[in-house]
């Protein structure tokens, strides 16, 4: 049965547009990707267009979406799409954070998916030293409050550019971040199998818990308690 190249552009552009930050969104946009690798260098450009035409929250989600395209391609070993998103790296990631400041609210975004593309091996260290070094000028904003850790974010009503956030925006915007941050934290806390045994051999060396142990650990327990109530008071002074 014939594809229609037109139908397979048109179709994607649209999964990019209602892309989400979860990561089953990303990965049912990027499956399509592969499914259609003939037509590789046409829906490369679609991810283009798509993150120089919509908003904000939409190119941080398709830059997440960049991530798991490229684990996934590489997998498949259909490396010219990887190839592709390292020959537009800087164009991408000027379109997610633009020098006008209007994307302040997705360097922090940006930084991690490059520190992730970097460990993986899909971008050099030369390259993600570059291009942190020309965020630097970009992360801050006079208008702009964000505090992505705890899912908090507001954006200023009129930014540089003139563009305005609704209120619909403002609320996907954080529960995006919230997903985005929750998949952040279960990432940190993933224990390989290497680390099993390490820990278990670890256990196997320590001796036998006695009652300063318990005392100690109860005394570390009650200090971080005491930081984590002072954060919340400073957070909520802030809010």
């Amino acid at each position: 049965m014939m594809v229609d190249p037109f139908e397979v552009r048109m179709r994607f552009t649209q999964q990019l547009q209602y892309l989400s930050a979860s990561v089953t969104s990303s990965q049912k946009t990027a499956q399509y990707a592969l499914k259609y690798r003939d037509w590789d260098e046409d829906l490369h450009s679609c991810i283009l267009e798509q993150l120089e035409r919509n908003n904000m929250n939409n190119r941080a989600n398709i830059m997440s979406f960049i991530e798991q395209f490229c684990d996934m391609a590489t997998k498949e070993d259909h490396l010219p799409y990887v190839r592709m998103i390292q020959r537009d790296i800087l164009r991408i990631v000027d379109a997610v954070v633009p020098p006008d400041g209007s994307g302040a609210a997705n360097v922090k975004h940006v930084r991690r998916v490059l520190g992730n593309l970097k460990e993986k091996g899909i971008l050099s260290a030369e390259s993600v030293e570059e291009i942190d070094a020309a965020l630097k000028d970009r992360d801050t904003h006079p208008k702009h409050y964000d505090n992505e850790e705890e899912g908090v974010l507001e954006e200023s009503a009129q930014i540089k550019t003139g563009a305005r956030l609704d209120k619909r925006q403002i609320e996907q915007r954080i529960e995006e971040d919230r997903e985005r941050n929750k998949r952040l934290r279960e990432t940190i806390w993933a224990v390989s199998g290497d680390d099993i045994d390490e820990c278990e051999q670890l256990w196997d060396e320590c001796s036998e818990a006695n009652s300063d142990d318990f005392r100690n650990a109860r005394e570390e327990a009650l200090a971080q308690l005491q930081v984590a109530a002072e954060m919340c008071r400073e957070l909520c002074e802030e809010l």
